[in-house]
């Protein structure tokens, strides 16, 4: 029995532990019911070799003595050595034993979550992330049962690339009534996110003969690494008060140009008329190519947002947006509006990366958006995060004192200029990551008008309940505090 402790040389390891010990892990697959213990006893098998428990160079037991000291047929043993020395794991010879294969390597237990957080924060402001709690748990379970109750067999093949028709014609007359857009569901196209969105494009034009692209500075630094992937450089191009400097635009040749007009990340402005305009003759004069990133265009808090740059000429300009923002980003639901000439192309792109969204989840959106959810959703959150804002402003107002809060009341952050007296930024940011408060300096996201002493910061709200934006407001200040009183840098 393996409860012995010991072998004989002719059936045990050559070297390392007692074959008792190590087959006391197969003794559950032997347990196993008689109709799974076959492949039970494989998978253990397997196992025990990949995570290295048996090593390379182990002499197994005959099929034998295993299928005794196991109380196992002798036939389940073998089929398990062939099995095993038919794929790598084992090798074996006439009269020479089966011994593990030198071919294994241990894997690597565990997985890594890379999802990006701050370890450890008390206060987190970085901006970009909504609050994950009023994701609507209960209507979105219950417009999933009710979709997949009803939904045809059909339905759950592979899906046209662009999307769900339904999901088409829901999010063309969303962006029509919400956001200005002319929108033909033959157009519109179904992504991963503006991220997605962003990448098929730049396959796009760089099948087309771009190799560069412009792109506001300050801006997303994601946007420079999603056209890197497509094999386009950026081009940053200065903003002035009003968007993205025209004159900059012609002189640095670029025929597309990715961009934030209804609310710019990070400044927070909102592009003139006149710049709108402006930016529309570029794209007519040159045949390029205006990419409009309206990544929170519904959450303005002053007034009713400005409608998107693409209602004014959709063939030079690609409307990107999602639900990130309004319901949770790992959904990964967003969409593409692309000018006709280039729609065909957006979806064999497509259709390569991925066969199609899921079609339950797009089912399920395009329920949700035509019986009234998604609305009473963005309402939720409008007034969940024009009270964050309101609590964040009034908190610096009483901590930092002579802080200047720039841009419109809208989205989920604000820049917060704050006075020289709390300089310069690095001294600052060094006392806030020591109280534990994790934060992203405007300089971070590009070219920055600075002096020595200026602090700039895009603090983040949404996710943040207000009792948490207080304290976090109050953590930052004591850190300021007690550093200038102790001299400590």
């Amino acid at each position: 029995m393996m409860s012995s402790g010991t072998s004989s040389p002719s059936d045990g390891v050559e070297s390392g532990e007692p074959v008792s010990a190590a087959w006391e892990l197969l003794l559950p697959a032997a347990a196993a019911p008689a109709r799974r213990r076959g492949r039970a006893l494989q998978s253990a098998l397997r196992e025990a070799v990949r995570s290295g428990r048996l090593v390379p160079g182990t002499r197994l037991p005959s099929s034998r003595a295993l299928a005794a000291d196991l109380r196992v047929s002798r036939g389940l043993v073998t089929e398990a050595y062939e099995q095993l020395a038919a794929e790598g794991y084992l090798r074996s010879g006439r009269g020479a034993g089966t011994w593990v294969s030198g071919a294994v390597r241990a894997a690597t237990p565990g997985a890594h979550d890379l999802a990006p957080r701050a370890p450890g924060a008390r206060a987190d402001f970085r901006p970009g992330t909504p609050d994950l709690s009023l994701f609507p748990r209960s209507a979105w379970a219950a417009t999933y049962r009710s979709v997949l109750g009803r939904l045809p067999h059909s339905a759950l093949g592979y899906p046209d690339p662009r999307g769900l028709p339904e999901l088409r014609e829901a999010l063309a007359a969303l962006l029509v009534r919400r956001r200005g857009v002319v929108a033909d569901p033959e157009r519109l196209v179904v992504c991963s996110g503006v991220a997605q969105a962003t990448t098929l494009l730049g396959f796009v034009l760089h099948g087309r003969g771009m190799r560069t692209v412009g792109v506001e500075d300050p801006g997303s630094p994601e946007h420079a690494a999603l056209f890197a992937a497509a094999g386009i450089a950026t081009i940053g191009l200065p903003l002035d008060d009003e968007g993205l400097a025209a004159e900059s635009l012609v002189r640095s040749g670029v025929r597309a140009v990715m961009t934030t007009p209804a609310h710019q990340f990070p400044t927070g402005i909102v592009y003139s008329a006149a710049r709108r305009s402006r930016l529309l003759d570029w794209a007519r004069a040159t045949d390029g190519l205006v990419v409009e990133d309206d990544y929170d265009g519904d959450f303005r808090y002053d007034r009713a947002p400005v409608g998107a740059l693409q209602g004014l000429d959709p063939e030079h300009v690609a409307y990107t947006g999602s639900v990130s923002k309004s319901l949770a980003p790992g959904l990964r639901l967003g969409w593409l509006l692309a000018p006709a000439g280039m729609t065909d192309e957006i979806v064999a792109r497509k259709r390569t990366m991925d066969l199609g969204n899921p079609a339950v989840d797009q089912a399920v959106l395009a329920d949700f958006i035509s019986r009234g959810g998604y609305d009473r959703q963005l309402r939720h959150c409008q007034r969940a995060y024009r009270g964050r804002r309101d609590t964040l402003t009034s908190a610096l107002a009483e901590h930092f004192p002579g802080t200047e809060v720039s841009g419109i009341a809208a989205g989920l952050h604000i820049i917060a200029r704050l006075p020289e007296r709390y300089g310069p930024e690095p001294v600052f940011m060094s006392r806030a990551a020591a109280a534990g408060v994790a934060l992203r300096p405007l300089g971070d996201f590009g070219t920055v008008p600075s002096t020595d002493r200026t602090v700039g910061l895009v603090l983040g709200y949404a996710h943040l309940a207000p009792q948490d934006i207080t304290q976090g407001v109050r953590l930052l200040a004591a850190a300021q505090r007690y550093e200038k009183r102790t001299g400590h840098r």
